[in-house]
């Protein structure tokens, strides 16, 4: 009987022996850009996901010995699915569904940095680049020595993106962070939920992929700047900085006007306050915690609604008569109204109250999304990839469209290991003697 470790090595060799997971040519518009790409969890993970869309050829290093987080985490697909808070002492690092979500179309190899040999691979492999991302907390780069100016001398003209929570200069620079925490520090967290409450927050790592937005868009900038000059670039990207790039017009309004920017009034939660709409906001609709988000800006709007409530006697109360009265009076209009919406079903009403004028529509979960939407569905927004271990699954893709190009999905993400031997054969050269040695050795 073969052991875990053994069954999951071999599932490896069979998918890297397999003719459709080859490495293929690139494809613009970054074709000829290979990427040392350092990263992990999301937030530059998404980032070096996006470049590998395009066609950047992404070579993902990772360690065997301390697994990227998204690869034991759940969520699992399958009979053996576990939620958060479910315990594996040795998850599959093959299943984990946040880094499948995270890799496809890279290439995925193992480097022990503990060993000489294999910093001096990964030396090889940055001189064959002309990209190298990370985001490890600050230090960790400059132990392996691979600092910008050591990159630089490696690839004079090379791009470096560095993507940490506080940057790599001032005060807070060696701290390390997650979504959350950042979220936190830049502000997001303290203006989130409702009047006289308490944060609700944003989620568990909302920071995580917007600040990958930003690494990306910094790596592109950088990219056309080399086309154009010639010249390289370090690039230090404070994931806090991009989330205070977030709160912009509260800050303008603390500055300008003083305001708090929490107490009875604020923040609003689903209320708008230029202009008065109202209703506006979220209401429950017929079954377990379904929602609509109904927004009323005019009186035209305002009769359509009463239309479809079949014209009940309190919306013709006076509190109610003009826009500028129900904005005055929301906590009535709205206990009214969700009286009315809780005895509907909500993608009727949604279809109705479209049909009558009234911007609507069905506050959408998961599945919502990713089964039931027509919008989504049209635009290929999930689509399925079939993966070595989970089989077909569906994974959410890129919601950009070119005129002129075609974004592919060519691969679903690595299996651990899977490219060591196509990356160090046939990029870095090494003999199928010293393959087997460094396989041997743990080396890779």
């Amino acid at each position: 009987m073969t052991s875990v470790a053994e069954q999951r090595a071999a599932v490896t060799a069979a998918a890297a022996a397999d003719p459709a997971r080859h490495p293929r040519p690139s494809r613009p518009p970054l074709e000829g850009i290979r990427i040392a790409d350092f990263c992990w969890m999301g937030v530059g993970a998404v980032a070096t996901r996006l470049l590998a869309d395009f066609g950047a050829e992404v070579i993902r290093i990772e360690d065997r010995n301390r697994l990227d987080m998204p690869r034991r985490l759940p969520i699992y697909k399958g009979g053996n699915a576990r939620t958060y808070g479910e315990e594996d002492a040795d998850p599959d690092p093959n299943k984990g569904g946040l880094f499948n979500n995270y890799n496809r179309n890279k290439l995925g190899i193992t480097i022990n940095m503990r060993d000489k040999r294999g910093r001096e691979l990964c030396e090889r492999l940055i001189r064959t680049s002309s990209v190298v991302t990370e985001n490890f907390a600050p230090g960790v780069m400059e132990r392996w020595g691979l600092t910008y100016d050591a990159v630089k001398e490696l690839v004079p003209n090379v791009i470096m993106a560095r993507m940490s929570g506080f940057g790599h200069s001032g005060p807070h620079a060696e701290f390390k962070s997650f979504g959350p925490v950042v979220q936190a520090v830049s502000g997001l967290s303290y203006i989130s939920g409702l009047p006289g409450q308490e944060p609700s927050g944003w989620g568990m790592s909302y920071m995580d992929n917007m600040a990958a937005y930003y690494n990306a868009a910094a790596l592109l900038m950088a990219i056309y700047h080399r086309n154009n000059t010639g010249e390289g670039t370090e690039i230090d990207v404070s994931a806090i900085e991009a989330g205070i790039n977030l709160v912009g017009p509260v800050l303008l309004d603390v500055s300008v006007n003083g305001r708090k920017t929490r107490d009875r009034a604020y923040p609003t939660g689903n209320r708008l306050e230029f202009q008065e709409a109202a209703p506006h906001g979220v209401f429950p609709t017929r079954g377990d915690d379904r929602w609509i988000a109904i927004s009323v800006f005019n009186q035209n709007e305002w009769q359509g609604l009463v239309a479809e409530m079949g014209s009940p006697a309190w919306a013709f109360e006076p509190r109610f008569a003009t826009q500028a009265d129900r904005y005055a009076n929301q906590d009535a209009l709205e206990e009214a109204l969700a009286a009315f919406t809780r005895t509907r079903e909500r993608y009727d009403l949604m279809h109705r109250l479209q049909a009558r004028g009234v911007a609507a529509s069905v506050v959408q979960n998961a599945e919502d999304l990713n089964e039931h939407d027509p919008q989504t569905a049209e635009r290929g927004l999930f689509f399925e990839m079939d993966h070595p271990v989970i089989g077909p699954a569906r994974f959410e893709g890129t919601p950009i469209r070119f005129s002129r190009l075609e974004q592919e999905n060519w691969r679903s993400a690595p299996l651990l290991g899977e490219d060591n031997r196509y990356v160090t054969r046939e990029i870095l050269g090494l003999s199928e003697e010293q393959y087997e040695t460094y396989a041997a050795e743990g080396v890779i």
